[in-house]
């Protein structure tokens, strides 16, 4: 049979990633030291891995080509898709955030407001959950910088320790939700392959949520 191929998202989820398989048992030496190669054979060829973007790890979920996939909540609730979202694994932990130049009233006056952010569907829902007509700027680098150039009120983005925001004059002005790494799915694999995937969930989740007599 063949091997069960998983998505990876590339850069510090993949090295999280990594490390949780090793604690699993699994043989990572293909992947520590994986020169320009982008599958590669985890396990003793059990499991294969993808390294992929993150967006591009959902798109190979859904369509099936990779079995499974990890990747950030953040990137699952901007593009959303057709998979199970099996495990949240605890690494790769950040939030969400309204932010902008700090003492400026944001939610004061009648004004309409402009927020820039990499992420348009989640500021999008998260100002219609708060029924407040705002123009939305997709930016796709340093999304600090609509603030500080005047292009926009606010931001919406990532936020992890807050120094990139302090360092440029801006501060959180609300939470909108936690992130971190997820487990999913292909919806056709979950049918035809569930006893592996179930075998391996169960091994991951087991690392990194063990039973209470096995925690120090």
């Amino acid at each position: 049979m063949k091997p069960l191929r998983i998505a990876l998202t590339k850069g510090r989820l993949e090295s999280d990633a990594v490390r949780l398989f090793e604690k699993i048992g699994c043989d990572c030496s293909a992947l520590n030291h994986k020169g320009r190669k982008l599958i590669l054979p985890v396990a003793g060829g059990k499991l294969e891995a993808v390294l992929a973007k993150a967006a591009d790890v959902i798109t190979y979920v859904e369509h099936g080509v990779c079995d499974l996939g990890i990747v950030g909540k953040d990137t699952i609730m901007e593009h959303g898709g057709n998979f199970y979202e099996v495990l949240d694994l605890g690494f790769g932990r950040c939030r969400f955030a309204l932010a902008g130049p700090k003492g400026r009233d944001f939610f004061g006056g009648y004004s309409a407001r402009t927020v820039a952010s990499k992420y348009p569907n989640v500021a999008a829902d998260y100002f219609s959950g708060k029924a407040m007509d705002v123009r939305i700027i997709r930016i796709e680098g340093s999304v600090e910088l609509a603030p500080l150039l005047g292009l926009a009120d606010a931001i919406v983005d990532i936020v992890e320790t807050g120094t990139t925001l302090r360092e440029n004059g801006l501060e959180v002005i609300e939470d909108i939700c936690g992130v971190s790494a997820r487990l999913i799915v292909n919806a056709a694999s979950m049918k035809l392959r569930k006893d592996e995937i179930e075998n391996l969930a169960g091994r991951m989740e087991r690392a990194v949520r063990p039973a209470e007599g096995e925690r120090k």
